[in-house]
């Protein structure tokens, strides 16, 4: 993955494993990422819409895990925010009269599969919950 939605996210998820028994605001979590709150704000959305975080409105409101920490693999955290190719993007338009060019994509696509899957076979056998003891 060539961005950092997999470490904002963790980020995120972490401080609110962290702190599991209080509502974090977007914005306190942006400083600790140190981040505009706008990018937590979309990455809190995805994270919700996955099932991952809660929200409540108000004073006393704020972000606050939906599952226990201990239930969420990091595996499920990539597979949320995952939108590239392990190993990048593909070249567009490869030269399909060269022997290399012709079949270059294919031979990718099938060497980010077997990466892909090694990855999330890692990240399955991690919690969050251990990942975020790392800061107690």
């Amino acid at each position: 993955m060539n961005n950092t939605r997999f470490a904002t996210a963790l980020h995120i998820l972490t401080l609110l494993a962290y702190k599991e028994h209080e509502w974090l605001s977007s914005d306190w979590i942006a400083g600790s990422i140190n981040v505009n709150p706008v990018i937590v704000r979309k990455e809190l959305g995805v994270l919700m819409h996955a099932g991952l975080v809660k929200s409540r409105k108000g004073k006393e409101g704020g972000y606050s895990l939906d599952k226990n920490s201990v239930a969420i693999t990091l595996a499920d955290i990539y597979l949320t925010v995952k939108t590239t190719d392990v190993l990048g993007k593909k070249n567009l338009l490869p030269n399909p009269k060269c022997p290399v060019g012709k079949d270059i994509n294919k031979k990718l696509e099938g060497l980010n599969s077997v990466i892909d899957q090694s990855v999330i076979k890692e990240l399955q056998c991690k919690t969050l919950k251990n990942f975020a003891e790392n800061f107690h």
